[in-house]
């Protein structure tokens, strides 16, 4: 993913950033409405982050990236590939709501940046992690619209592309996402949530209703302070290709990352504390649509 100048990409996905959110009376207090009930299983997720640093650096196309892909198109419910150019592959699984006419997305990618002993454990594992342990456990009678749980391939550049052609060569397996699925309601993407420190301002280009929601989400599950008031940085990212064609999308990401693209991005930068956080809120948010 890419920091853009806000104005810029504005334009170019043709809706409204505003200059500030407002949040008098957006999120109730955790004190006020904390519901316990439904946890996200955080250790179970945080063993498929480990899992997945523990083989190494999983540039996209990589033996180890294809491996990654075949364990996680068996844990997903109905998982299947997508094929992406450049002999990529999307993960793609679907758990059906009680209305199948309604489908939102829920959306990271597996690929690691192809930088030498890179092994991507908050850029890439946290949120696979995250997105596979939901989609292995959440009830069908808990949702409305149909769910439908998307791994991309090849969000990152290959290597040797500058940060300037980022947006041309990186998004790979996204962009093959939201031309298939044009009938989402909504799509939620999930990058960099898992390291030590978390805290995730609402992306500037994300729909700013959907954020709503999901802040919502975060305070009855007691995270509310995870996603402060407040706008980030614009970030190019996979969520980028939904909103181009209409679909309302959000990205959570923490951009004020340390070790963003270094090697350093290891087991010690990110925490299960972080991940529980996360993957209770994004539980509850779609139980909640």
């Amino acid at each position: 993913m890419r920091q853009v100048p806000a104005l810029l990409l504005c334009a170019l996905l043709t809706f409204g950033c505003g200059s500030g959110e407002s949040t008098a009376g957006s999120v109730a207090s955790a004190s006020e409405t904390r519901d316990r009930s439904g946890r996200f299983d955080s250790a179970a997720a945080f063993e498929l982050l480990v899992d997945q640093v523990e083989r190494g650096p999983r540039p996209a196309g990589s033996p180890q990236s294809r491996a990654l892909a075949e364990d996680l198109r068996r844990e997903l419910p109905r998982g299947r590939f997508q094929r992406v150019p450049g002999g990529l592959r999307n993960v793609v699984g679907i758990v059906e709501g009680r209305n199948p006419k309604r489908r939102v997305a829920l959306g990271a990618h597996y690929d690691t940046k192809d930088i030498p002993g890179f092994v991507g454990a908050n850029d890439g594992a946290s949120g696979t992690a995250i997105v596979t342990q939901l989609a292995r456990t959440i009830d069908r009678r808990e949702l409305e619209p149909t769910v439908v749980f998307m791994l991309f391939d090849g969000e990152e550049a290959p290597r040797g592309v500058p940060d300037s052609q980022f947006y041309e060569a990186g998004l790979r397996g996204s962009r093959v996402a939201a031309r298939k699925y044009r009938d989402l309601e909504s799509m939620i993407l999930l990058d960099f949530v898992g390291d030590r420190d978390l805290s995730i301002p609402r992306e500037a280009t994300s729909d700013p209703g959907l954020w709503r929601a999901l802040r919502r989400a975060a305070a009855r599950s007691a995270h509310g302070s995870v996603f402060p008031p407040g706008i980030g940085p614009s970030v190019t990212d996979d969520h980028t290709p939904f909103l181009e064609r209409g679909v309302p999308a959000i990205d959570l990401i923490d951009f004020e990352f340390d070790c963003f693209h270094r090697v350093c991005d290891d087991l010690g930068a990110v925490s299960r504390e972080s991940v529980e956080a996360v993957g209770e809120s994004v539980y509850r948010l779609l139980r909640s649509l």
